[in-house]
């Protein structure tokens, strides 16, 4: 592997796989192609664990225990496996990760085209030239454009806006009160950021629901791995692949790892509104649906309270006793209307998510709304294949604790097809 002060850039005329993505997924993969003896090389547009470095906030950490960083041949080195790393220490293991192995990586090549060659194989342009391949892994997740709904363009401008993945503390914003977009887990723990610090947070409540840290003695992510939750197959869940669309539930590894609860931060004086259904006049206007956000949100915490008390009587396991969450507020009549200048705020933090840019792919690999299609990782199509996607096969596959096995499958998939085509080499 290359220092990132001077990478090197040379690429080969061809090579039997590249895999697209220096992150966890693509190193996860070159790691799997590594034992398997198979010739790759992994192009990175930026840096070895970028979206790491560059898109998450100072105070940054992991919401899943550090015992579940199961990156293969490569488990969590520390001494507390059951914190919880903070950014830096995160990007350090995967740094650390790519060393371990002398993942052949090239940063700083960006690939601006994937194609089919009319013989065969694939043609990829880069910004460091041209390269070909026999197949291709495409390790880029799937969140590559910050999205930011265009009623942002009414806001007042006086107000300053910016993308969660720009937000690293509450200093950097300007004096004054700050709103926060949206309730997945970006959005409450960057919340909860700026309530600590103090500043007067008014926050849009969405449909994500929320899990508990610790139940019974144990933290949840314990027994909802020893109920194979993380193990699940997509095509087994209940929703099957639509539960690719659902919302990560909310939690916190901050200050060894605790709850969120929204209605304790309206307590404390955090305001809440429903989903932010339009901007006019630069008047804000929200939905009537705060009351049932915020009880679904629960109503999944008590689930899962529901299904750890099931498993502990089943196999009678001694635990202590704890009583499901109750509301400890309600809100009265949530505001369906806010001016935010007249209100103080002088910043609105879009925790909105990310949408995807496949227009660099030439490739018949794509469904309707643009996701790829695929089983396990393996496309439509011969010779290519993705993988980090959320629920690629099981709610671990977008995580530390399943990308090993997702990329497992794929370079055993990967060598099959080697085998097959070397054996047609010799019979022809």
């Amino acid at each position: 592997m290359t220092s990132s002060s001077s990478p090197d850039k040379n690429l080969p005329a061809h090579i039997s796989v590249v895999v697209i993505g220096g992150g966890q997924a693509g190193l996860a993969m070159s790691y799997q192609l590594t034992q398997s003896g198979i010739e790759h090389v992994v192009l990175e547009k930026n840096q070895i664990a970028h979206s790491w470095k560059t898109q998450r906030w100072d105070a940054f950490c992991l919401v899943t225990p550090n015992w579940q960083c199961q990156l293969p041949g490569y488990p969590y080195q520390g001494s507390d496996p059951k914190g919880f790393m903070l950014r830096d220490e995160i990007v350090g293991y995967v740094e650390s990760y790519a060393r371990h192995f002398s993942a052949p990586v090239k940063e700083g090549v960006a690939v601006t085209r994937l194609r089919q060659e009319p013989s065969g194989g694939f043609a990829l342009e880069t910004s460091a030239g041209h390269i070909s391949a026999d197949a291709v892994v495409l390790a880029v997740s799937g969140y590559h454009l910050p999205k930011i709904p265009q009623m942002s363009d009414r806001l007042d401008r006086s107000v300053s806006q910016l993308h969660s993945s720009a937000y690293r503390n509450p200093e950097q914003l300007p004096d004054g009160e700050v709103m926060v977009v949206g309730t997945g887990q970006s959005g409450c723990q960057i919340a909860e950021d700026l309530h600590l610090a103090g500043r007067k947070v008014h926050l849009v409540v969405g449909s994500a629901p929320r899990c508990p840290r610790v139940y019974r003695g144990r933290e949840a992510v314990e027994w909802l791995d020893d109920l194979g939750q993380y193990d699940l197959p997509v095509d087994q869940h209940k929703l099957k692949e639509n539960v690719r669309k659902n919302a990560n539930h909310y939690l916190t590894g901050r200050d060894g790892g605790r709850d969120i609860d929204l209605r304790r931060f309206a307590l404390e004086g955090m305001s809440l509104y429903g989903r932010l259904k339009d901007i006019q006049h630069g008047q804000l206007q929200f939905g009537d649906d705060l009351v049932a956000n915020l009880d679904n949100a629960d109503r999944v915490y008590n689930g899962i309270c529901g299904l750890i008390d099931e498993h502990i009587a089943r196999n009678a396991i001694e635990a202590p006793l704890q009583p499901h969450y109750q509301p400890v507020w309600q809100p009265k009549t949530p505001a369906a209307t806010l001016d935010p200048v007249a209100a103080g705020i002088s910043t609105v933090i879009w925790t909105t998510g990310f949408r995807s840019d496949w227009s660099w792919i030439e490739l018949p690999i794509f469904d309707g709304a643009g996701y790829p299609t695929h089983r396990r990782g393996v496309t439509s199509m011969e010779g290519v294949y993705v993988l980090g996607l959320p629920w690629l096969y099981t709610w671990g596959s977008g995580r530390f604790v399943g990308v090993g096995r997702d990329s497992d499958f794929i370079a055993k998939h990967i060598v099959a097809g080697s085998e097959k085509a070397a054996d047609q080499s010799v019979a022809a």
